[in-house]
């Protein structure tokens, strides 16, 4: 699709903008890369629990960098982090954080703007697998996405099992949850904002533009792009496919058209 500037907020109803929740909630990391990213990034954490009679170096290493920011670091027994980890391979660390503060679209511009870059953000529409979840989070983050946004119903959101699956994306990308995806994306065109769904009726990703301030919806596991949150899309963004089954994985679809974005934008 070729954008025209000039067309950019014309022909847009225009609705109540979405109340941006700002609510914190208590959460968990565990794995090593996760919980030394929340360090590398300065996140606060509560406390430390390792493994007791560990003999990790890479533990060891974390423990050092906790105790020179003055965090409690305790010993404590494998079952206990089995249950903090919620089946999730803890690899004998986990972080208990401060409530995760999710931030809003200011966030998104203040990041664009510190690196000379226009703004694009991914919207999440009801994702409900936490794997996914964070999976897009880390891709979003390494092909430059300067914030997520997704829906505080229906959809996973800011947990152990994501923040790991991320890779620790989350310590540095904006995380911005929204009562109403509709009137967030009716917000976005207010300021600019070109918005595409992936969905296999739109042309190649490969022949769009995605150049501009850009918001990417990706549509949850199975059911996609809901319809009402489709019609207020610009345009949509089909992978071709050549094998015999009938989609990509979510977080793989993301991945590929979020590398295609910034491929053209860098």
């Amino acid at each position: 699709m070729n954008k025209n500037p000039n067309d950019r907020g014309k022909g847009r109803s225009h609705q109540p903008s979405e109340t941006v929740e700002n609510a914190q909630e208590n959460f968990v990391i565990v794995g090593k890369n996760p919980v030394q990213e929340a360090l590398k990034a300065g996140q606060q954490i509560d406390k430390l629990l390792v493994q007791k009679n560990n003999k990790d170096h890479v533990l060891g290493d974390i423990i050092t960098k906790a105790k020179k920011k003055q965090i409690v670091v305790q010993s404590v027994d494998k079952a206990r982090l089995e249950t903090l980890a919620e089946g999730e391979p803890h690899q004998g660390v986990a972080a208990l954080m401060a409530p995760f503060a999710y931030q809003d679209l200011d966030a998104v511009f203040a990041l664009a703007e510190s690196r000379g870059e226009e703004p694009l953000v991914v919207i999440l529409d009801h994702i409900t697998d936490p794997h996914n979840f964070g999976a897009i989070v880390r891709s979003a983050n390494l092909c430059g996405a300067h914030g997520i946004i997704f829906p505080g119903r229906r959809s996973a959101s800011v947990t152990a099992v994501s923040v790991k699956a991320s890779s620790g994306a989350m310590s540095y990308t904006p995380m911005i949850k929204v009562n109403n995806l509709s009137q967030c994306i009716a917000k976005l065109k207010e300021k600019g904002f070109w918005v595409t769904a992936a969905d296999m009726d739109g042309a190649p990703y490969y022949k769009n533009d995605m150049t501009g301030k850009l918001a990417v919806v990706i549509g949850s596991e199975g059911k996609g792009v809901s319809p009402g949150v489709k019609k207020c899309c610009d345009f949509t963004t089909a992978i071709p496919l050549y094998g015999d089954i009938d989609s990509f994985n979510a977080s793989a679809a993301a991945a590929i058209i979020l590398a295609e974005a910034a491929k053209q934008r860098h």
